[in-house]
């Protein structure tokens, strides 16, 4: 018993890790995407760094609105439906690119955005406590990182790839191709998780009476929004995902201000440099957590990331070059480990629906990106980065309330 408590992953539930963990490669590689696509339409359809800002803020808006029916589809039909219907989202938004190129519609490239949007806030929904609860509740945190860092691997893949393909100089839209490849991936994908079994992982209160009827997810529901430990999560997941979807959305706009890097080069940056510190420190940071208290390295992160994100504010030249780098290593541990803080004590249905909960987070990357999108065409891009040095803020105040102990148990 004591060697199984020790494990990363219980024994039993190594091959349900694998499959789900791939599901992490899938969507860091789709919301990745993004990141290039928010330069090229500003391009090729040339829009303002505002209106291109629409990509990530309908890709998550679609976050948002599906993140409570998925918890709640999810809780009726159990995780492997739950991932099925999110795959067939998913490849139903990327085939729709092919219409959309040959219409150069910008809007119906959004209309295809927001469905992958829906599409990939059900995995998440099912995959991130899914992953919680494969092992001790112990290394939880330590577990989802390590799961997260191959989101981190597709993050890295997506820019070079896409980067190579989109700016080509020739002015061309060039995206259909790519997105319909990635589609028919995702539908063998989905017909994989028709035919294998993943185990439902119930928990204690999976027996309680009527949870499936209305009053009992209210009653869910109600215990959730007076959690104070848990709303404060909520809470701060969004300022994160407020601070890293906006740098990733700009990082070439700034990587190519001024002369510094060419799209086709800031892309490349991007992945290897960028995102590939990313993933290395996720990796490290659930060998580290396994041996640190979460919370303790979640406020370490915090404080580096609000430093990283202030000098690229004051643009100091060089500091501030460092300063965008800094981030992007010291964000990494961050939203898995809020998210497993966040649920932490929690167990059957209220699992599956504050999870729903906190996947509606990622709509602070439309409020992000927008708000950057406005304040660099007023002022500069440099400037711009003020709006995620804010989102660190909050998450550095959260993770020193968590450590105090001010906020109580979850419901």
């Amino acid at each position: 018993m004591e060697k199984e408590t020790s494990r990363l992953v219980a024994k039993k539930y190594v091959v349900p890790f694998v499959l789900v963990t791939s599901l992490f490669f899938m969507w860091g590689f789709a919301r990745a995407i993004l990141d290039v696509l928010n330069k090229h339409f500003q391009e090729v359809l040339d829009i303002t760094i505002t209106r291109s800002a629409m990509i990530q803020a309908t890709t998550y808006v679609g976050y948002f609105l599906m993140a409570l029916p998925a918890g709640l589809f999810i809780n009726r039909f159990g995780y492997r439906r739950g991932v099925v219907m999110g795959l067939l989202l998913f490849a139903a938004g990327s085939l729709l690119f092919i219409p959309s190129e040959s219409l150069l519609s910008f809007n119906f490239f959004l209309v295809s955005l927001f469905i992958i949007g829906c599409g990939l806030v059900v995995l998440e929904t099912a995959a991130n406590p899914y992953i919680t609860e494969l092992g001790a509740r112990s290394t939880a945190a330590s577990r989802l990182n390590l799961a997260q860092s191959f989101n981190g691997l597709g993050c890295i893949i997506a820019p070079v790839v896409m980067g190579q393909i989109l700016f080509t100089g020739d002015g061309t839209i060039n995206v259909a191709l790519p997105y319909s490849i990635m589609g028919i991936a995702v539908l063998l994908v989905a017909l994989i998780f028709c035919r294998v079994n993943l185990p439902e992982i119930t928990g204690d209160d999976s027996t309680t009476a009527d949870t499936d009827e209305p009053q009992g997810m209210r009653a869910v529901i109600g215990r959730l929004l007076r959690s104070r430990r848990f709303m404060l999560g909520v809470g701060a997941l969004f300022c994160y995902e407020i601070s890293e979807i906006s740098i990733n959305s700009f990082f070439l706009n700034y990587a190519t201000d001024g002369g510094w890097m060419t799209p086709k080069e800031a892309a490349a940056v991007l992945s290897f440099c960028g995102l590939g510190l990313f993933m290395l420190a996720r990796v490290a940071g659930s060998w580290v957590m396994s041996r640190i208290k979460a919370e303790k390295v979640l406020l370490a992160c915090a404080v580096m990331t609000v430093l990283g994100s202030l000098l690229v504010t004051l643009d100091l030249g060089l500091p501030s070059k460092a300063g965008i780098f800094m981030c992007y290593a010291f964000e990494a541990i961050m939203f898995p480990t809020i998210f497993a803080i966040s649920i932490r004590g929690l167990s059957g249905p209220s699992v599956k629906i504050a999870s729903s909960f906190l996947m509606m987070s990622p709509l602070g990357g439309a409020v992000g990106t927008l708000l950057m999108g406005i304040v660099a065409d007023a002022t500069s891009m440099s400037a711009a980065f003020m709006v995620p040095c804010a989102g660190y803020a909050f998450v550095l105040i959260y993770a020193w309330t968590v450590i105090r102990g001010k906020l109580e148990k979850a419901a």
